[in-house]
């Protein structure tokens, strides 16, 4: 695939320049047609500059009937998804309430028996535990039933959510708190809040509320933490208010006075005092969603509310020893989809992967979704049997700038179940609907042109071997939280040799490079799971090439600190090396 230099410059006009930055750091703002007054925005930490957070719909209703339930003493229960959204917007709200004295419930669904959102017998077994609110986090938006039922009984379900409303009618409950819902502005930038910090707006209502009636409420930032976390591992688009939340988040954890996130991290990566968001997306949020993934989500959610240093380590191995589980797991389903795709692929242009097997683990079929946009470029639905004979159900996950949700929609005649967002979704459906729906896909990704549809190679900026130095890497830290909306700067690099590399494993590649106009300048790089994957060089290849043509090589990579026995150095996270 050819790789794009992704630029917008127009013809007429030049980038404006800042000279306090490191060269390549200069380059990457220019490239994203950045002045001094957007470069000043896109760096910016002022809390006090976002748009209000309680200017939702509904927030000051929900806050007001909250209230009231403390003062009559009412049970309050909150409802949260399985995934880290769900399970850190639950530890929010059940830190928030512990702040103002009350004690409320925490109930979170099985993703293998109640499945995704609120649903009726989660209301009636609410009613029956003498909850008389419902908070749900990070769903409920397309659940009327659940509402339904809820008023038939006399709970308040006030909903909080951050998904798509695509059902019909608003579900009838007596709150709804999200910025997507239909009648919100669409110009919006609240839009692109996780679930987590619709959560953590409804908590600054009721703290406002409560310190105009007299109370005295400590301060709800140390619950950013929380929201750093759902926000980095649910995929939001870091516009300018999300990355002022994360950032905030992120300052707070190396000194956090909660347990369960003080777990994730080793005494040395406190010290440091800089967590990037690579340790939530690659490290945190794949433990915290293990659980989910393979049985119940509780132990999870137990060590984000914990308190005590000695439990949260024992939730923590827990969560260790499930996401090895979830990880061999996932390799077996993932190798067997691939063989599936493979062997289906016929010479013509591949639109979509569209794959299906009885057996495969239902926990683990969204990542194998997106391992699959990874490797094959196109737009992956993963289907597998639910619980219910006869139904199957599916993660898909979109590629490029394809809405993936609305190409699925076209299709909500045959499921029995659908939501999510333009990027991904889950579905469920009678399995004899498979082969239309495989058709029907198939003739709607195809209407797209292939830019749209598929992943493009791209890269941020050119730079030399000598460019890359500890000030650099320091710069870098500039431009974090990276996320989406935020990728982590992709580099191109030519003008280097390939002194030699080493295979660990039998599939991540170590590689050792040095500059061609200045030897003395050494690189070190890392591709992880490189060997064997589609569509890359062998690395005996290059090396062969390089030494018999004198071939020039280019290597795309991020770039990173490697932290080892104490010590550091630079290292090249390197995506692919090409002739």
């Amino acid at each position: 695939m050819q790789t794009t230099h992704s630029t917008h410059h127009s013809q007429n006009q030049k980038p404006q320049t800042t000279p306090k930055f490191h060269p390549v750091i200069q380059r990457i703002f220019d490239k994203r047609e950045m002045g001094p007054k957007e470069i000043a925005e896109f760096l910016s930490w002022d809390l006090k500059s976002m748009p209000s957070l309680t200017s939702m719909k509904d927030v000051q209703k929900a806050s007001t009937r909250i209230i009231q339930a403390i003062e009559n003493n009412e049970k309050i229960a909150i409802y949260g998804d399985y995934d880290v959204d769900g399970t850190t917007s639950c530890a929010l709200l059940y830190h928030f309430f512990k702040m103002i004295d009350i004690e409320v419930g925490l109930i979170q669904p099985s993703r293998f028996i109640e499945g995704y959102g609120i649903h009726p017998p989660s209301i009636d077994k609410a009613h029956e535990e003498g909850y008389k609110i419902v908070i749900t986090v990070d769903c409920g938006i397309t659940n009327n039933e659940a509402a339904t039922r809820a008023k038939e009984i006399g709970i308040d379900l006030i909903i909080t959510d951050h998904h798509k409303d695509a059902r019909d009618e608003m579900p009838d409950a007596f709150a709804i708190v999200n910025p997507n819902r239909r009648d919100e502005p669409k110009d919006s930038e609240l839009k692109a809040l996780a679930g987590v910090t619709v959560g953590f707006a409804l908590a600054v209502q009721i703290r406002e509320d409560l310190i105009a009636a007299g109370r005295k409420i400590p301060s709800l930032y140390p619950l950013l933490q929380f929201a750093a976390i759902g926000t980095i591992c649910d995929l939001a688009k870091l516009n300018p208010t999300n990355l002022k939340i994360v950032r905030h988040g992120l300052k707070q954890i190396p000194s956090t006075e909660y347990p369960g996130i003080r777990a994730f991290f080793s005494p040395e990566e406190r010290e440091r005092g800089f967590v990037p968001s690579e340790k939530l997306s690659f490290n945190i949020g794949p433990l915290i969603n293990s659980k989910g993934r393979l049985d119940h989500p509780e132990k999870a959610l137990q060590l984000l509310t914990i308190e005590d240093d000695k439990k949260a380590f024992e939730y923590y191995s827990h969560l260790e020893i499930c996401n090895n589980e979830r990880k061999f797991i996932q390799a077996e389903v993932f190798n067997s989809a691939k063989e599936q795709v493979l062997k289906n692929l016929n010479g013509s242009e591949h639109i979509v992967s569209i794959v299906y097997s009885p057996d495969w683990h239902e926990g683990v079929i969204g990542i194998v979704a997106s391992k699959l946009v990874e490797t094959f470029k196109v737009p992956a639905i993963v289907f597998t049997n639910a619980e219910e004979k006869g139904v199957i159900k599916a993660s898909a996950r979109s590629a490029g700038d394809l809405n993936l949700f609305d190409c699925l929609n076209e299709n909500a005649d045959l499921f029995l179940k659908f939501g999510g967002h333009k990027a991904a979704a889950g579905l469920s459906m009678p399995v004899e609907n498979l082969s239309q729906f495989k058709e029907n896909m198939l003739s709607t990704i195809a209407k797209f042109p292939a830019i749209q549809r598929t992943v493009q190679s791209y890269y941020d900026v050119e730079i030399g071997p000598e460019e890359i130095n500890p000030r650099l890497l320091k710069e870098l830290e500039l431009l974090e939280p990276f996320g989406m909306g935020n990728q982590k700067p992709i580099f191109k690099m030519k003008g280097f040799r390939l002194d030699n590399y080493d295979i660990l494993k039998d599939v991540h590649v170590r590689w050792s490079l040095s500059s061609l106009n200045d030897p003395s300048t050494k690189l070190k790089g890392i591709s992880f799971n490189y060997i064997g994957k589609w569509g890359i060089e062998d690395p005996q290849d290059l090396y062969n090439a390089q030494e018999r043509n004198g071939d020039e090589l280019t290597a795309y990579f991020t770039l990173g600190v490697n932290h080892f026995r104490g010590n550091q150095y630079i290292q090249l996270m390197i995506e692919r090396i090409e002739l």
